[in-house]
C-alpha cells in the first residue's frame, strides 16, 4: 500500500537515524523541514548504493536499479509511488527544485560499480566521484539555498573531498572485492600492483612505497577540502552550519588515517559517536553565537 508523504518522511527519518553514521549528525545542525528533506535525500543515496551493494548478481542489481529509476522519474511526475521513501523523497524535488538528472547522475555513478572498479587516470576517477557524491552535493545546495552560481562548482569539489577519503579509508575492503578506485597511474607511479592492494594486510601499510602512495592521495584529498570550503561564500545562512558539521566529520577521517600512519587495513576508520556528536552541537553552538 502507498505511503502518505507524512508516512514516508517517518520511514526516510529513521532510515537516516539507524544508518546514517557520517551524515546523520551534520542534519541536526539544520531547521526541521530541512533536516526531513535531507533524511529523505539520504534515504535515496542509502537505497541506491545498497541495491547495488546486493548479493545479487550483477544483472539481477542492474535490473534492480533500472526499475528504481523508473520508480524515481514516476514519483517525480506524480505517478504511483512503489517504495516507501519515494513520497517524501517526490516532495522534496518538488519543494526545493532539485533538478531530478542530479539524482539520476547517482544512479549511473552506482552502476558504474557493478563491474570490477579500475580507473587509469586521475580524470576518470574524478568522472566516477562526480556520479556519486559531486551530483548529492548538488542536491544538496538545493535543499540548503545558495545565492551565487559558483556553488555548483564548489559542491562537486565537496563531494569529490568526500568521496576520496572513502576511497582512502576503505581501500583495503574495497580491493579485497575486486574494486581498486586509485587510479593506475598513482599505482604505478609508487610501484604497488592492484593485486598487492587486494591480498594487503598491516604489513602494507608500514611499506615506504605504500606511505608514499598514501601521503600523495591524502595531500590531494585536502585539495579538494580547501576549495570545498569556498562554498561558505555562495550558500545561503541554513546551509552554512550542516557544510560545517560535515567537512569537519569526513576532515576528521582524514585526520585518523594519517593519525593511524595509513593503515587501513587492521580495521575500520571511523570517528566514535561521541565525537560526531560533539563536532555537530559545537557547530550549532557557535553558529547560534555567531562565532562561525
Amino acid at each position: 500500500m502507498e505511503r502518505s508523504v507524512a508516512e514516508s518522511f517517518d520511514y526516510c527519518r529513521a532510515l537516516a537515524r539507524t544508518t546514517g553514521r557520517n551524515f546523520y549528525y551534520s542534519f541536526l545542525t539544520l531547521p526541521r523541514e530541512q533536516r526531513d528533506a535531507m533524511c529523505a535525500l539520504y534515504a535515496f543515496m542509502r537505497i541506491t548504493d545498497d541495491l547495488g551493494d546486493s548479493d545479487e548478481p550483477p544483472e539481477t542489481r542492474a535490473a534492480q536499479l533500472a526499475r528504481w529509476r523508473e520508480g524515481l522519474l514516476a514519483a517525480c511526475e506524480g505517478g504511483p509511488c512503489d517504495h516507501p521513501a519515494l513520497p517524501a523523497l517526490a516532495e522534496i524535488v518538488k519543494r526545493h527544485s532539485i533538478p531530478v538528472r542530479y539524482l539520476l547522475d547517482v544512479i549511473a555513478g552506482v552502476e558504474m560499480d557493478l563491474v570490477p572498479a579500475a580507473y587509469a587516470t586521475f580524470d576518470e576517477l574524478a568522472r566516477y566521484c562526480y556520479h556519486v557524491a559531486g551530483a548529492v552535493g548538488l542536491a544538496c545546495i538545493h535543499l540548503w539555498g545558495f545565492h551565487d552560481p559558483r556553488a555548483l562548482d564548489s559542491a562537486v569539489d565537496c563531494g569529490a573531498a568526500f568521496q576520496l577519503t572513502n576511497i582512502l579509508r576503505d581501500l583495503g575492503e574495497d580491493a579485497s572485492r575486486g574494486r581498486v578506485y586509485l587510479p593506475r597511474e598513482d599505482l604505478d607511479r609508487f610501484g604497488i600492483g592492484p593485486a598487492e592492494l587486494a591480498a594487503a594486510g598491516a604489513g602494507l601499510a608500514r611499506d615506504d612505497r605504500f606511505q608514499q602512495l598514501m601521503r600523495f592521495e591524502v595531500a590531494r584529498a585536502r585539495e579538494y577540502y580547501a576549495r570545498a570550503r569556498a562554498l561558505f561564500e555562495y550558500l545561503d545562512l541554513p546551509g552554512k552550519p550542516i557544510l560545517e558539521t560535515m567537512l569537519r566529520i569526513y576532515g576528521g577521517l582524514l585526520d585518523e588515517i594519517e593519525r593511524r600512519k595509513y593503515d587501513v587495513f587492521s580495521r575500520r576508520v571511523a570517528l566514535s559517536r561521541g565525537r560526531k556528536l560533539w563536532i555537530a552541537g559545537s557547530v550549532i553552538i557557535r553558529d547560534k553565537l555567531g562565532l562561525r
